[in-house]
């Protein structure tokens, strides 16, 4: 018996350090295979366009960095965000935005919510127990997370809960110096887990954007590529003036059809699309008709374009300028903004500290220097300001 108990323990400390090693180098391994870019850093852009791209505040509405474990406070070769590499793209304010469940399969035309690939992700990085089987603990932890990054970084990374919190950081902010600010947002609703008042509880622990839908219908309504692809159900109505009057943004990233019209019907403020693209200049089911376009802008909101080939139907900045201007000759130059999905598990053309080349793109699509600055973060700023609590 003795000898079967040493084996037995022998044999769990070898699980042990088996997982320990998983949990340190098999994220980043899987990381390294789906956040790619087109071209390595270090990046160059021409004279005119740096002195202009430093001079902006840049903002960018959608990154998934807190799903990957990785220090944010450390430049990584692996993915394509973190602290350094947002101060050296001249990055002064990102949205980090949670992902909790992920089909496998995973498409832009249909998908049930039979599996998930971020529990086999949760696992294998070493996350609570609690967030094993929790889509609501998942968003919790990772908010969690990007607060003690924020505490670790000596004020180099703020969080923003609020307009006060947002003006501080704007009026203080200078190109160049080593500080950034984020805020949080999810993908997808479905971490209420059918509960309205885990909406007011994530609201506190300071989530300030949710998607209606990710990649599949839920209890709040249809994807743009789930299965029915519905419209609001009497929970997702709830759950929508619940956010208008906490003061929490709208994304319909994702969001079906149906629902972007249910939403638009019932919104009282601006509502966004926090990363994606548009029809006109790429036709696919991931992206914006006219109408739709027109319908956010209605409300005073933007369209936030993403840098990856399904949204901008190219692999360079210049496809992403080509569908900023389809979007701003369409609206207006006040409703276009930046959402790269940077972390999404998309290849993009650089990484974050390569943002110059949007503005280059821009500038050879025609932008001039005014509008640069409104597509590249005013407009983002402009609207936190409408829908973020005051204090």
């Amino acid at each position: 018996m003795k000898k079967i108990a040493g084996r037995l323990l022998i044999f769990a400390i070898v699980l042990g350090v088996l997982y320990s090693l998983a949990v340190q180098r098999l994220p980043g391994l899987i990381e390294a295979r789906l956040n790619t870019t087109h071209s390595p850093p270090p990046y160059t852009i021409s004279t005119d366009a740096e002195a202009l791209h430093n001079s902006l505040f840049v903002a960018d509405m959608h990154a998934d960095s807190l799903l990957w474990s990785r220090d944010l406070l450390d430049r990584s070769s692996v993915g394509q965000v973190d602290v350094p590499r947002l101060i050296e793209g001249n990055v002064a304010l990102q949205g980090f935005t949670i992902v909790t469940k992920s089909p496998r399969g995973q498409n832009i035309d249909q998908n049930s919510d039979d599996t998930d690939r971020i529990t086999d992700l949760t696992i294998a990085s070493g996350w609570p127990l609690r967030t094993w089987n929790s889509l609501y603990e998942r968003t919790l932890y990772q908010i969690e997370s990007l607060h003690a990054f924020a505490k670790a970084s000596n004020g180099q990374l703020r969080i923003i809960k609020s307009v006060a919190d947002l003006n501080g950081f704007v009026e203080s902010y200078r190109p160049g110096e080593p500080n950034v600010a984020g805020w949080l947002g999810i993908e997808g609703a479905h971490p209420l887990e059918g509960d309205i008042e885990n909406l007011q509880r994530l609201f506190d622990a300071g989530l300030r954007m949710a998607g209606i839908t990710h990649f599949f219908d839920n209890e709040l309504g249809g994807s743009m590529h789930g299965m029915e692809k519905g419209g609001l159900t009497a929970f997702g109505k709830q759950v929508v003036t619940e956010m208008q009057a906490l003061g929490m943004v709208i994304d319909l990233a994702h969001a079906s059809s149906a629902v972007i019209d249910d939403v638009l019907a019932m919104a009282k403020q601006p509502v966004v699309l926090s990363h994606g693209g548009v029809k006109g200049t790429c036709d696919n089911n991931r992206n914006l008709s006219d109408a739709q376009i027109r319908g956010i802008a209605k409300t005073g909101g933007v369209i936030a374009i993403g840098y990856w080939e399904t949204a901008v139907c190219g692999t360079d900045a210049m496809a992403v300028a080509k569908a900023i201007r389809y979007t701003a000759s369409l609206v207006g130059v006040g409703h276009v903004a930046l959402g790269s999905d940077f972390d999404g598990s998309v290849i993009t053309p650089f990484d974050a500290s390569g943002m110059g080349q949007i503005t280059e793109a821009l500038i050879a699509e025609g932008f001039n220097p005014y509008e640069i600055r409104l597509i590249s973060g005013l407009n983002t700023v402009r609207v936190l300001r409408a829908v973020l609590p005051q204090i």
